[in-house]
């Protein structure tokens, strides 16, 4: 084992422990009296068996996650060449041998193992193996891996988010958290989480750059608790406390009970690095798009539809808010708040492994008092512009089964929600989409639209103003001056009708 030589994983597929079990399976089935046999030495233990020298490398299996210590098949042939040669007897090539397929791609560590005190030493390394393997299907988003996860109701999800200005990106101006501990839950009967009351969040805005206000993506009060106030320099203090409270003990080989979360996950990373937060080795990390992404490309998503009513290209990612309306959640007026992001990225990643999630109302304490005291040169009444107008498109029962399509009369696109997704800007090349199926119930007491004040208001919701570009503002010019034209030529008909003054 002093050697050290990489070799390609690739062909590596038999576990080393089951060939010998699958050969005392197929003496004791053909009645093969092996022990009688001058080779019956090397089947008298496990042992002996390994006496072989048999070349090995560690690998995790795709499907189970489970770490192996395996050989190729030409190994078990060469060993069986050695009996014929050696002892004048044939032994057939079992098939109940365990054949695994390696989850890993890069070059892997070449081990020749002799004897049982080499088998331990390399026996002992698999579940850092496991461990390696288990962040790696995480962080790709493989929907097993996440579902396991959550279903184990042992860890802490934690989702993270922040703010910067859009002048200095290296200036933070919010952050904020939102975590749901699945074993504390768990052990008190309550479970699933119901994110009402289990979400532990909060949400802090930078007193340095409290004055400091986005024009692109101007930010929305926080929805669901009260904002609180943090110097600078306390920020990282407080990032850190709140992330020790919820980790475990880093360790080499068990995954850490924290988990945390995050839709892109390199933005947040990032932060966390310059801010030199310490994040545990063993720390798992889901990417919600990355998650989303997989489950589509998996079929676990049903058929999905772009607005131009083709359907969505595989490989193509969501934003946040398209997600969200992708699983009926009405995200508008919570948009670009770190507090609100933090809080919907968690809730997205249950209602993606629990469709049947209960969504909390919106709570938002300061109104619209709190958005113009965060967006002064923008009205906050005024609503993203929508990036993808909605086409009549068959959109998919959200759920982890089997992902029915729904016929389009059955689900109506909802003129009444009053949709509002963020426009979402991506370098060229990029792919990210939006849906819009049927919404959820987040809303406030402003959508409740009366039939009479939907006439009074032409079909639209009141309370908040269209996004006025240039051409609808040259619209508004040429349409007034339509109606002055119409009212002069009203005058003049009505004076030449009227007789003259005798």
């Amino acid at each position: 084992m002093s050697n050290f030589t990489l070799v390609d994983p690739k062909g590596w597929d038999c576990d080393l422990q089951s060939v010998y079990s699958a050969y005392m399976g197929y003496f004791q089935l053909h009645n093969v009296p092996w022990y009688d046999r001058s080779w019956g030495v090397f089947f008298e233990s496990f042992e002996e068996f390994l006496t072989f020298s048999w070349p090995t490398i560690t690998a995790t299996d795709t499907w189970t996650g489970r770490a192996h210590i395996v050989v190729r098949m030409s190994s078990i042939g060469a060993f069986l060449k050695m009996l014929k040669t050696r002892f004048g007897e044939t032994l057939p090539m079992v098939e109940n041998i365990l054949r695994i397929t390696p989850f890993e791609t890069s070059q892997r560590h070449l081990r020749t193992i002799t004897d049982m005190a080499q088998y331990k030493k390399v026996f002992a390394t698999l579940p850092a193996v496991v461990l390696a393997a288990l962040k790696i299907r995480v962080r790709n988003g493989e929907p097993k891996a996440i579902r396991e996860l959550w279903a184990s109701k042992d860890k802490t999800f934690l989702s993270l988010d922040f703010e910067w200005s859009e002048r200095n990106v290296s200036s933070c101006i919010e952050w904020g958290y939102c975590a749901v501990r699945c074993g504390h839950l768990d052990t008190v009967g309550a479970w699933p989480p119901d994110p009402e009351p289990n979400y532990r969040r909060g949400h802090y805005i930078v007193t340095e750059y409290a004055d400091v206000h986005n024009r692109m993506k101007p930010s929305y009060p926080w929805a669901f608790g009260e904002s609180q106030v943090i110097s600078k320099s306390k920020l990282p203090q407080m990032v850190q406390a709140i992330v020790s409270s919820l980790i475990s003990p880093d360790s080499e080989t068990i995954p850490n009970t924290l988990v945390l979360i995050a839709h892109g996950t390199t933005g947040e990373l990032r932060r966390l690095e310059e801010m030199k937060i310490k994040l545990p080795h063993n720390l798992l990390i889901i990417d919600t798009m990355a998650f989303e992404r997989q489950l589509y490309a998996s079929g676990l998503r049903g058929a999905m539809q772009e607005p131009s009513g083709r359907p969505r290209e595989q490989g193509s990612s969501l934003s946040l808010p398209a997600l969200l309306q992708s699983l009926g959640v009405d995200v508008q007026r919570i948009l670009h708040n770190a507090g609100n992001a933090a809080f919907m990225e968690l809730l997205g990643l249950q209602l993606l492994l629990d469709p049947d999630t209960k969504v909390p109302p919106l709570k938002s304490p300061n109104g619209m008092a709190a958005a113009m005291m965060r967006s002064p040169n923008r009205s906050p009444a005024t609503p993203p512009s929508i990036a993808f107008m909605p086409s009549p498109a068959v959109f998919p029962q959200m759920g982890m089964g089997n992902m029915g399509v729904m016929p389009v009369g059955m689900m109506p696109f909802p003129v009444a929600g009053g949709l509002s997704p963020e426009v979402f800007h991506e370098p060229s090349g990029s792919s990210r989409t939006s849906f819009f199926p049927q919404q959820r119930s987040i809303s406030d007491h402003r959508l409740q639209v009366s039939p009479n004040v939907a006439m009074a208001t032409g079909g639209r919701l009141p309370g908040r103003a269209r996004v006025n570009s240039m051409n609808s503002m040259k619209n508004s010019v040429n349409e007034l001056g339509e109606q002055l034209g119409n009212l002069q030529l009203k005058s003049r008909s009505a004076n030449s009708r009227t007789p003259p003054n005798l």
